[in-house]
């Protein structure tokens, strides 16, 4: 489809205007220079609204906007479950979590664990959140939305790629080093109304176009009809085999979704994920973060809408052509590596079905699926390094002044690196599902140590190192093990569940042969500590009501 003027217009003024909002908040007022509390947490200044905004923008990327579209291509509905399960997932960081960050004051995560434990245990996990959203969160983020870019406006071959991730990089970067957290999450407020809008407008039009009457209704009718399986969220063994003949049910092993390992991925993303829980940090107070966590709850109801429903429609259409077969599918879908490419399901849709005049509108919600995420990202990279490592090893009587150099000279350190790798990665089928098993290596083990520095007194230093360290070759003996071997070929959302509970008792077990007795340190829980607003309990009500019906009427 070729892009008209309008559509030109269209995308340049979400540009500027996205630059001018980032670049008015993060001015300095009054001829005074930054504190690094104005810098990483926005002076704590933030709203519930542009909070639950501001954690959507941060959440919804490349990754759901393209590589869960590939997903729902390549599997169906069911991977809606990391959206649905994450409305309840918020509502428990809400009430237990977040009232614990915000009585510390902490600026990181990584933070936390200083207090709780120890420096050393707090720089382990410092770098290694560093190396996570630099080799992995940022690379994939920068390398889908360029290949998106690449498909749409391009001819999909790759000629654009570099460029795309060299354009998202210095688009993020032009508001976001300046103006640290402030202008990340205000700039999100738009950032996530129009990828909402334009979300939607590319669903409405996928299933205008899926049957011949024109009718998104029909749409609806014909796309449930013809593939009802594809709606099921309780997948079972060999219901759904994907494009690329591997069966769903490895991936999301039945009721696991909703009551095993999904919960580690989860509460390990949005309760213990820097970039995602930085805003909440930033809040007003704790009851303005919590009413934010709850909007962000009722918005990811609303997600699979966006970042599923049109990779069905899109397998849908491509099923009289062959949607397992390689020779007989649209060439768009064919990756570098001569197989099928799941994730070309939302890029093959806004290029062949968009209508000009829209066009512009959807490029731009998908650059601000892209943009928001990298300018979390990059704001939370820096944050880590720069108050956990910089300011708590390197030297820690810096001054304001410098605490926000650094973090700006990270953030553009880490944008290079991202920049040069990214294009390296390929096509690399359900990226989606490749960071979830690749997070889910070391997720359960930093998760338990979590879980149990908060609400287990009698935890040590000791056991949480120990904790963390056993928990990685647990997680990898499901990747090695022989098929004869105990627990083989176990799903790998079962292995998170499964390493979870295994580091949980390592440190249950170390703590109690240590002496069994209440760290210092532990976290004093009192019922007062966990009282909510009925503001937010109404919500969570409501949300909980709501996610019941919808697992319900697709089980």
């Amino acid at each position: 489809m070729n892009i008209s003027t309008l559509d030109i217009i269209v995308f340049i003024s979400y540009c500027l205007i996205i630059l001018f909002i980032g670049l008015y908040v993060s001015r300095e007022k009054d001829g005074k220079s930054k504190s690094a509390e104005d810098y990483f947490l926005a002076g704590k200044s933030l709203p519930w609204w542009a909070i639950g905004a501001s954690l959507i923008a941060a959440n919804i990327s490349a990754e759901q906007f393209v590589a869960m579209n590939g997903s729902g291509f390549a599997a169906g509905l069911a991977i809606a479950s990391y959206e649905w399960m994450a409305a309840i997932t918020l509502l428990i960081v809400g009430k237990y979590f977040l009232p614990i960050f915000i009585e510390k004051g902490l600026y990181t995560i990584p933070e936390f664990i200083e207090k709780r434990f120890s420096s050393n245990l707090k720089t382990i996990l410092a770098i290694f959140w560093i190396a996570l959203f630099v080799f992995v969160n940022l690379t994939t983020v920068l390398f889908l939305g360029a290949k998106a870019l690449d498909i749409v406006i391009g001819t999909g071959d790759g000629s654009l790629l570099f460029g795309s991730i060299i354009g998202l990089g210095l688009f993020a970067a032009a508001y976001s080093l300046w103006g640290g957290l402030a202008a990340v999450a205000w700039t999100d407020v738009i950032q996530v109304v129009l990828l909402i809008f334009g979300g939607l407008m590319m669903t409405y039009f996928a299933l205008s176009n899926v049957t011949d009457s024109g009718s998104f209704v029909d749409g609806i009718t014909y796309v449930y009809n013809t593939v009802p399986e594809r709606f099921t969220m309780i997948v079972s063994k060999g219901e759904i085999i994907n494009t690329n003949g591997q069966d769903t049910w490895e991936n999301l092993p039945g009721i696991a979704v909703l009551v095993g390992g999904m919960w580690v991925a989860n509460l390990y993303y949005w309760g213990f994920n820097q970039y995602i829980i930085q805003r909440t940090l930033a809040a007003k107070n704790l009851r303005e973060g919590q009413k934010g966590i709850a909007f962000a709850a009722f918005l990811k109801l609303l997600m699979p809408v966006i970042v599923v429903v049109p990779g069905i429609v899109a397998y849908v259409m491509n099923m009289d052509a062959g949607v397992f077969n390689p020779a007989t599918i649209d060439q768009s879908f064919i990756g570098d590596n001569g197989i099928i490419a799941n994730d070309n399901a939302a890029p093959w849709l806004i290029k062949n079905f968009i209508p000009s005049g829209f066009l512009g509108l959807i490029l731009a919600a998908l650059a601000a699926a892209i943009v928001s995420s990298l300018a979390s990202m990059l704001n939370s990279t820096s944050t880590i390094f720069t108050m956990d490592i910089y300011k708590s090893i390197i030297n820690k009587n810096a001054s304001d002044e410098s605490t926000v150099k650094v973090g700006r000279i990270t953030a553009l350190v880490s944008l290079i690196i991202a920049m040069i790798i990214a294009p390296q990665l390929g096509s690399l089928g359900e990226v989606f599902q490749f960071i979830q098993e690749y997070t889910g290596v070391v997720s359960p083990g930093i998760l338990a140590v979590f879980l149990m520095g908060l609400f287990y007194k009698k935890a040590t230093n000791n056991a949480a190192i120990w904790g963390v360290i056993m928990s990685v070759p647990v997680a990898m003996y499901f990747k090695v093990v022989p098929n004869t071997w105990f627990l083989a070929q176990t799903p790998f959302m079962n292995q998170m569940g499964i390493t979870c509970l295994a580091t949980i008792f390592i440190i249950f077990a170390i703590s109690y042969f240590e002496g069994n007795k209440d760290n210092p340190k532990g976290i004093a829980i009192s019922k007062e500590l966990f009282e909510t607003s009925s503001t937010f309990n109404i919500a969570a009500m409501l949300i909980c009501i709501i996610t019941a019906f919808l697992y319900a009427f697709l089980w």
